[in-house]
């Protein structure tokens, strides 16, 4: 089963930036989708951003302009840099394998504060 671990979390101030990432157990994550979700307290599940096998990349209009998703194929890592952060980005975020997702990470809480 593959594991997908997050990192990067944390408390950041309005307009300031984060960077997280995703370690993937398994080797060959150039072939697959590689997504971001994010859940806020009370509310479900939502779409960040994702990265296509052929490096198609799309946003939720909340976050254009301000994210970025990035992968590194050789560490089997996936990143998104977060910039002009806003409190209504404060939720757990997670890293998922395939779209739909079929694999999930644990989560990386991010709290921003005005």
């Amino acid at each position: 089963q593959v594991q997908l671990v997050e990192s990067g979390g944390g408390l950041v101030q309005a307009g300031g930036s984060l960077k997280l990432s995703c370690v993937v157990s398994t080797r060959g994550i150039s072939a697959i989708a590689m997504g971001w979700f994010r859940q806020a307290p009370g509310k479900q599940r939502e779409f960040v951003a994702r990265i296509t096998s052929s490096g198609t990349i799309n946003y939720t209009d909340s976050v254009k302009g301000r994210f970025t998703i990035s992968r590194d194929n050789a560490k089997n890592t996936v990143y998104l840099q977060m910039n002009s952060l806003r409190p209504d980005d404060t939720a757990v975020y997670y890293c998922a394998v395939g779209f739909p997702p079929n694999s999930w990470g644990q989560g990386t809480q991010v709290t921003v504060s005005s």
